[in-house]
Order: C-alpha cells, then sequence, then structure tokens
C-alpha cells in the first residue's frame, strides 16, 4: 500500500489530463487519511501479533521504528502538509511555483524508510514463524 499510494498514486494523479493542483491536493487529502488509517489498524495488527506469538528483539525493534515513523509522520508532517494545501486551495499559492517545502521531502524520505522496515520486519516475521 505505501509503494503503490506514496510512490505511484501520489505523483501520477497530477498527470493526468485536466487534475489540477487543487483537485489532486483534494484527492491526496482522502487518499491519505485512508492509507494512515490502514496503517494505524495494521500496526495494532502487529503489535497483537507481537504480544501473543513468536517475539524477538529484531521483530519488537522494527514494529516500534514502524510506530515512530509513523508517529512523527500523523502527529508532525501530515499537520505541517495540510496547512500547506490548505494555502494552495485557498488559493494562496498556485502550488507550481513554489518549492515543495521541507515538511513534504522529509515525508517522503520516511516513506522510503517506512518501505524499508517494512520488508526487513516481513522477512523476519517469517523466519521466526518458521
Amino acid at each position: 500500500m505505501v509503494l503503490a499510494i506514496s510512490f505511484l498514486e501520489a505523483p501520477l494523479k497530477f498527470r493526468a489530463p485536466g487534475v489540477t493542483v487543487p483537485l489532486g491536493l483534494g484527492i491526496g487529502r482522502i487518499v491519505f487519511a485512508a492509507l494512515n488509517r490502514a496503517e494505524l489498524a495494521l500496526l495494532l495488527v502487529v503489535g497483537v501479533a507481537l504480544a501473543v506469538g513468536p517475539r524477538t528483539p529484531a521483530l519488537v525493534g522494527m514494529a516500534a521504528a514502524l510506530a515512530v515513523l509513523l508517529g512523527v509522520q500523523l502527529g508532525f508532517l501530515r499537520p505541517a502538509l495540510r496547512r500547506r494545501s490548505d494555502q494552495v486551495l485557498a488559493g494562496d499559492d498556485t502550488g507550481t511555483e513554489a518549492p515543495r517545502s521541507r515538511h513534504h521531502l522529509v515525508y517522503i524520505a520516511l516513506e522510503a524508510v517506512k518501505v524499508v522496515v517494512l520488508a526487513a520486519l516481513g522477512a523476519a516475521a517469517l523466519v521466526a514463524i518458521a
């Protein structure tokens, strides 16, 4: 889900005919809100699995890393990005002239780290249950 939404849907939607910056931002808000809800639910599932199943320090560490990454994204970066998109949607900024905010670049970097941690967590979980 993270790969598909963050690295495919998000940048590609702005290439679709007729998709304006405000429209793309509106779609992005809805899509990322749904992704974040799914991520929180799946993080809860990981927590339950660690509570009742095989648990290693590596699994716990990776699950904690995911929780921290998601916490930073939802608690700090998403509100900052929302303020910026509010400006664009209010017509204060076209979104095409101003460079991407540092918050956006940090969010993308954390998404890349999250993908690596998710892959490592999945591999480690398979080894733990094998």
